[in-house]
Parts: structure tokens; C-alpha cells; sequence
């Protein structure tokens, strides 16, 4: 193997290392109950950093990723067939700067652009029944069962002949399998979920990079309270999503552990806060990153 198809395996790890960050959120409360017709408006702040890990054979070292990003997201509770579900849609906005030793010789990158926009579909087809809003008042969720599609769209920044972008300029599907269940205050999620990546076919100008299926599963103890705020620990494992450039396989795959924190409080009737935060615990590759955020959430309709 050349040094220069080396490099290119090793480059396919860096960029893969930006789509797989969104894809290792920890989501608390995804397959919830809502009043039907309950419409929700998101807007919020990430910031996330961290390391990637490269082939050994290649002289590329000390690298780091930084990331600041806006998201506006837009979601609604539906009634299919008698069963809850949920539409989401999500547009993040992304400045991006990383660094890296080539051969002892520092390079850095910086860009800002969209990211990859997603569309979400969730459906829960056990134990969480579509309710008008007076019918909800009385519901006491039991078990959920639900499952949901995530697709992510080649819509965001992209530059063939740069090596680090915010977009991807490929297709993701992420569909995932809900569980929940609630005894009194305290309510335990897990969701186990598979994220396939179509080729980037245009990758340094031209060149092809392949993506495996990254597998994940989600865990979260929650706590509510009668004022409504609600507090999470989260923790989810990951792994694969070895790349493959021009068909030369890279020696690397991810296998790693996170934990955080989520906290929601009410602000009024119509708006509520979250605050979240978490961090990597174990990494085969260390590649690891952390992440800090706040959203805000506006719903309307659903005869609130």
C-alpha cells in the first residue's frame, strides 16, 4: 500500500469521525407519549470536541476536532392508526476547526456551513395510544414499545478537494427499536439502533469512500418530578463503522462507551430547557470526543 492511499484511508476516518458524532447522541425520552396535533419548535447550541484515531502506518498524529454548532429542529405528534407517532425535522449549523501532526508538521482546517439535514419518523405500536389532549391528562404510561427511521440527506457543506467538511455528501438511514417503562417517578429507555451510509463517490475529487454500518445501543435512567423537570443519566456503547477508501479497508473500528447527563425544567406552560452533557469512557481507537449543549422548546396546538 502506498503512502498516499494510506493517507486517504487514514482521511476517510477523519471526516467519517463528523457524521458519527451526530449519530452517537444520547436521546432520552425519544418514544415518550404526546397529545396528538402537539407541535414542537427547537433551537439550541452543541459544543463538542475530541480526538480521532488513524492506521498506525500513517505519519498522522495529535489529532483533534472542535466543533460549535446551532440547530433548529421542528417536530409534531401524530395519530397512525390509533398508535402515537412523531415527525421531527433537524437542521444544524456548524463551525468547524481541527488540527493535526503530518509527519511532525502541524495542518489545520476551518470551516462553517449547514450540516447534513435529517428527517425522523417514530411510531410507537405498543402501550402509548394517540390521545386528544383531555384524553392524555389521565394517561399513566406503562411500557412503550415503538421503533423509528432517521435519514440524513447530502445536503450540507461539502468541498471534494478539502479533506475535512461538515457534510457528508452521502445518504444515512438509522433506524432504531424503543423501549420504555415507568414505575412511579422513575422511567428506564433503551434503544438499540443500526446506521447505514450510502458511498461518497466523490471523495478528493473523485475518489470513492465506503462506510460500515455503525451499531449502538442507548440506556437512560430518568427522573421526574411534579414541577415537570426531569433529570437523565445516559449511557450508550457503539461500534463499527470501519472505512474503506479506493478498496483499501483501514485498520480501524470504532468500539467505544459515553456517559452524560440530562436536565429539563419547565419554564412556563409553553417553553421548557434542557441542558445536557457527556463524555467518552472507553475507546478501542481512541477516538473519543465530549459534548455540552442547551435547547429551548416552544409547543403549541394539540388544544393546550
Amino acid at each position: 500500500m502506498t503512502r498516499s492511499t494510506m493517507t486517504l484511508v487514514v482521511v476517510g476516518a477523519l471526516l467519517a469521525a463528523v457524521p458519527a458524532v451526530r449519530a452517537q447522541s444520547l436521546e432520552p425520552r425519544s418514544y415518550s407519549n404526546a397529545p396528538v396535533g402537539m407541535n414542537f419548535l427547537i433551537g439550541g447550541y452543541g459544543y463538542t470536541e475530541g480526538t480521532v484515531a488513524f492506521d498506525p502506518a500513517v505519519p498522522l498524529t495529535d489529532a483533534h476536532l472542535h466543533t460549535n454548532s446551532t440547530i433548529f429542529a421542528y417536530a409534531r405528534s401524530l395519530d397512525v392508526r390509533g398508535n402515537s407517532a412523531k415527525f421531527d425535522v433537524i437542521m444544524p449549523y456548524t463551525y468547524l476547526s481541527g488540527s493535526a501532526l503530518l509527519a511532525g508538521q502541524p495542518r489545520t482546517r476551518k470551516v462553517s456551513g449547514f450540516a447534513d439535514p435529517s428527517l425522523r419518523f417514530s411510531l410507537n405500536f405498543y402501550g402509548a395510544p394517540a390521545l386528544p389532549m383531555k384524553e392524555f391528562a389521565s394517561y399513566h404510561q406503562g411500557v412503550i414499545v415503538g421503533a423509528s427511521l432517521q435519514v440524513s440527506a447530502p445536503m450540507g457543506q461539502y468541498d471534494a478537494s478539502r479533506l475535512v467538511n461538515i457534510g457528508t455528501h452521502r445518504w444515512s438511514f438509522k433506524s432504531e427499536l424503543g423501549v420504555s417503562k415507568a414505575w412511579g417517578a422513575w422511567t428506564v429507555d433503551v434503544a438499540p439502533g443500526i446506521t447505514f451510509y450510502t458511498e461518497n463517490t466523490d471523495f478528493l475529487s473523485g475518489g470513492t469512500l465506503k462506510q460500515g454500518p455503525l451499531y449502538a445501543f442507548q440506556a437512560h435512567l430518568i427522573r421526574g418530578f411534579r414541577s415537570g423537570l426531569w433529570v437523565a443519566l445516559d449511557g450508550t456503547y457503539y461500534s463499527g463503522a470501519r472505512t474503506t477508501v479506493n478498496g483499501v479497508r483501514g485498520s480501524t473500528e470504532l468500539s467505544n462507551t459515553r456517559a452524560g447527563l440530562t436536565v429539563a425544567l419547565p419554564v412556563d406552560r409553553l417553553n421548557s430547557i434542557k441542558f445536557y452533557a457527556s463524555a467518552g469512557t472507553s475507546s478501542r481507537t481512541k477516538s473519543n470526543f465530549n459534548a455540552v449543549g442547551i435547547a429551548w422548546q416552544y409547543r403549541w396546538g394539540g388544544g393546550i
